[in-house]
């Protein structure tokens, strides 16, 4: 299923790939608010049924609003036009029209998972023993998926979440 916020999602991310390959200055928490709203929707498309999931759609478009601004005022910069093309696909994308084919993720998300839980995903430089990064796990209080054998997602308090991750990293420090 593909969701209209979805594909602004997707759109949003084209235009931010372009201005970045045009050179031009993009603000540094542009990358972390677009990361949080594609785990925001993930998390809302696991029970769109749910009434409480309502807030969390409604918060989904406040985010993509103000990223959406942001981005079109950047690419106004470039000229009219420019901007004018990334407008009328933004458009098509809130009009529910697939303007990108949505990847399907290779995550797999708990479903149900506590409002409270934070999310991070995590690209190895190389395997570690699946056995070494449990036990970090229970240590931090955190559950740990092993999506690849270098790709991990871990869920868990945010705080927990950091902890454990600077355990794991230490593994590659020489």
């Amino acid at each position: 299923m593909t969701l209209s916020v979805e594909q602004t999602w997707m759109v949003l991310l084209g235009l931010l790939t372009d201005l970045k390959k045009r050179g031009l200055e993009v603000p540094k928490d542009i990358n972390e608010e677009m990361r949080l709203v594609k785990a925001s929707i993930n998390f809302y498309k696991t029970d769109t049924t749910n009434p409480q999931m309502m807030k969390e759609l409604k918060r989904i478009n406040e985010m993509l609003n103000e990223i959406q601004e942001t981005l079109l005022e950047i690419a106004g910069s470039v000229n009219k036009n420019y901007q004018g093309q990334w407008i009328e696909k933004l458009k098509r994308a809130s009009l529910g029209e697939e303007v990108y084919k949505v990847p399907e993720p290779k995550a797999r998300f708990i479903v149900g998972a506590p409002p409270g839980f934070s999310i991070a995903r995590v690209h190895l430089q190389e395997p570690l023993a699946e056995d070494r990064v449990q036990e970090i796990a229970e240590e931090y209080n955190l559950i740990i998926e092993f999506e690849e054998d270098d790709l991990i997602a871990v869920y868990g308090e945010k705080e927990d979440i950091k902890k454990g991750l600077k355990e794991i990293g230490s593994f590659f420090h020489k």
